[in-house]
């Protein structure tokens, strides 16, 4: 898979290493001559050039990249590139950097935006994870399907502990995907039991949230 990545700083080449390693073709771009730090990511194409110039992308063959990841830290400069490759030049697949919470909003199909990523909301989710049990906690928003991945760790009090997955009467489109005990991942199978203190991992609609946080960990009165 050939990915371009547009901002060659730490989050760009933190990126690009993790691709590389995983086999991928990987070009980064940047318009400052101090991000072009080569020796740093050795393995990857380097692109002197502004990514917000379609003469800049065209030198940087985007119609051949399965994959542009936008990553500067500037939100007008990540959607503009997320707009040009797939109005431009028809990438199959764009991810947005979002930089600031209040552009968020900004970051979908309307700007050619596939997969928003926003640094703060993932840090904030991150952190409400780590430390809140009983609650849904919303941690990435899939923008093409309208649904999230959601994580809820399981309380005491679940009405569900010591049943099975196949006792669960998940509500509609809801699916679990993941259940994370004593730092292992186990998958849900219908006869797997469910025990306090499990991290389950939901793909589900939005709408859907709501019901399952009151399903398996009913409030009181």
């Amino acid at each position: 898979m050939r990915v371009a990545i547009a901002g060659a700083g730490a989050v760009g080449r933190s990126v690009a290493q993790e691709l590389l390693d995983n086999g991928h073709t990987v070009l980064l771009i940047d318009k400052d001559p101090v991000a072009i730090r080569s020796d740093m990511v050795p393995d990857a194409q380097w692109l002197l050039a502004d990514a917000c110039e379609l003469s800049s992308l065209e030198e940087a063959q985007f119609e051949s990249c399965d994959v542009v990841i936008a990553s500067t830290g500037d939100d007008k400069a990540n959607l503009v590139i997320s707009f040009l490759a797939k109005t431009e030049f028809s990438v199959p697949r764009t991810v947005g950097r979002v930089n600031h919470p209040n552009n968020e909003w900004l970051f979908g199909e309307s700007w050619g935006v596939d997969v928003a990523v926003s640094t703060p909301r993932l840090m904030a989710a991150l952190v409400e994870e780590a430390v809140t049990v009983g609650d849904l906690v919303r941690l990435f928003t899939f923008h093409q399907s309208s649904t999230n991945l959601v994580e809820l760790t399981m309380p005491e009090d679940s009405p569900f502990l010591g049943r099975s997955v196949r006792d669960v009467q998940w509500p509609q489109d809801v699916v679990l995907v993941a259940i994370l005990r004593d730092n292992s991942t186990l998958t849900p199978d219908s006869d797997r039991s469910l025990e306090a203190g499990d991290e389950l991992l939901f793909v589900t609609p939005e709408d859907a949230e709501d019901a399952l946080g009151e399903l398996l960990a009913p409030k009181k009165a």
